[in-house]
């Protein structure tokens, strides 16, 4: 514990967090991370909460047992866990903005890693094969943004530099910005379809067969949003003809448990969820949270607040 009597009780996961809140005026800060167990007496006075970066369930359903809870921040831009969990008299704000960087970093390196066959050469490598072969590139390729929020902007910032030809789909039409009522006549074009939409009732799987049959012969789908976007059996059957190629950070289930048939197709880049598991990433939001920990307790607005479906 850190703080004194009287102050907001802040409960944080993990040390690196409490570390981000030293010395702020009018906090006490515990680190708790719900695992299940019983929680600390103190829950009666938690007024600030932050969740684990991959939350378990229980950090979840430990809100239900906070009765002064006012903010629930989350470390990460994604908020589906617990938006039908936040207790009334509570708001939820997310890390929007803390993970573009990484996130959009992520994006771009499969992308290239996909086109370039980097996992192919890595194989032949362990193998001690010089494997000679001509590739693709990401380099005059059409791209197809989808969701275009704080993430998407920083993906494009980084593609400047790769010659591609950018179009922009969200939920409404803006100044270069297509809606999302555009994409069936889009998505024919799209050398690369990147989702980065929120989970909502519109966007959970929105990537069905159909929309899997609207994209380009040879298109890769790039997932850094979740993995509940993308109806997974219609994935693997898109896939497994080789007529399209896929890189995912999220998948659904997940984690993907051993033997689901996506391990195992040649044309699929997997990593588990690691888009914004770095010390930038970390430092960002962290620095997120004890901007919004000073608003809390100065009385000021909260920033990232989410008041509808995102």
């Amino acid at each position: 514990m850190r703080g004194g009597p009287g102050a907001v009780l802040i409960w944080v996961p993990t040390e690196q967090v409490a570390d981000a809140l030293a010395g702020l005026d009018g906090a006490t800060v515990e680190v708790v991370a719900p695992t299940g167990a019983a929680l600390p007496a103190s829950a009666d006075r938690v007024e600030f909460y932050v969740p684990a970066f991959l939350p378990p369930p229980a950090a979840v359903t430990a809100m239900a047992q906070m009765p002064r809870l006012r903010v629930v921040q989350t470390l990460t831009a994604g908020f589906d866990k617990f938006r039908p969990h936040v207790p009334a008299g509570a708001v939820l704000c997310n890390a929007r903005g803390a993970h573009d960087a990484s996130t959009a970093e992520w994006v771009v390196g499969v992308a290239v890693a996909a086109f370039r066959q980097f996992p192919y050469f890595a194989a032949e490598q362990a193998a001690g094969r010089w494997s000679y072969r001509l590739t693709d590139s990401l380099a005059g390729k059409s791209v197809l943004i989808v969701g275009y929020g704080s993430i998407g902007q920083a993906v494009e910032r980084r593609l400047a530099a790769f010659d591609v030809d950018i179009r922009r789909v969200a939920r409404s039409a803006r100044d270069g910005v297509s809606p999302a009522s555009d994409l069936p006549r889009l998505l024919p074009d799209a050398d690369v379809v990147i989702l980065l939409a929120p989970v909502t009732a519109a966007t959970a799987g929105m990537v069905d067969a159909a929309f899997l049959a609207r994209m380009k012969d040879g298109a890769l789908l790039v997932n850094a949003a979740r993995g509940v976007l993308v109806v997974t059996d219609d994935l693997v059957a898109a896939v497994r003809t080789g007529r399209l190629s896929a890189a995912m950070d999220v998948t659904d289930p997940e984690p993907l448990p051993p033997g689901h048939p996506l391990w195992g197709l040649p044309n699929v880049l997997i990593t588990p969820h690691i888009g914004g598991s770095n010390p930038y990433s970390f430092a960002m939001a962290n620095t997120l949270v004890r901007a919004q920990a000073e608003r809390y307790i100065a009385g000021q607005p909260l920033t990232n607040v989410i008041t509808g479906e995102y």
